[in-house]
């Protein structure tokens, strides 16, 4: 029982140690950080959309803000929904994907769908990016909001 107790130790130290190093970075390299909103559910009347938006304000002088990525939708397989939609969003700027029921590949009146937004970084680059997301969902004709979830600096998830 001590034996099996000091086995499984190890093993869970090694990959906290594992996890710790494959989060280890050197200036110039390029990261990708995901976040996933929870599935939501989306009727035939409804429009699933995504919005993005750089908080960042760069310094007198400095680098100017600016925060690059991609949103994407996945169905109940977990299948990509059509192509990732890329952005890049500058010191206070708005960004939206939106996803149309219509286009979620599905039949019947109502569907889930999950969206992600990947943000790529590159490490010791100095460039400002605060980015905050929200979801939606919303009636496809008369544009009124039915859901509406938002997120802080590091998106859902975080």
């Amino acid at each position: 029982m001590i034996f099996r107790r000091f086995v499984l130790a190890t093993i869970a130290a090694t990959a906290l140690a594992a996890a710790a190093m494959a989060q280890t970075s050197t200036a110039g390299t390029t990261m990708t950080r995901a976040s996933a909103f929870p599935a939501v559910g989306l009727a035939s009347s409804e429009t699933l959309q995504i919005n993005v938006v750089n908080q960042a304000t760069a310094p007198s002088g400095g680098t100017a803000a600016s925060c690059t990525g991609s949103i994407s939708f996945y169905s109940t397989t977990g299948t990509l929904i059509g192509t990732a939609t890329s952005f890049t969003v500058t010191s206070g700027q708005i960004f939206s994907a939106s996803l149309p029921y219509s286009k979620a590949g599905t039949s019947g009146t109502r569907t889930v769908v999950r969206a992600t937004v990947t943000l790529t970084e590159t490490a010791g680059s100095g460039v400002p990016c605060d980015l905050a997301s929200s979801l939606e969902t919303f009636d496809t004709t008369t544009g009124v909001t039915h859901v509406l979830a938002g997120y802080g600096p590091g998106g859902p998830g975080h």
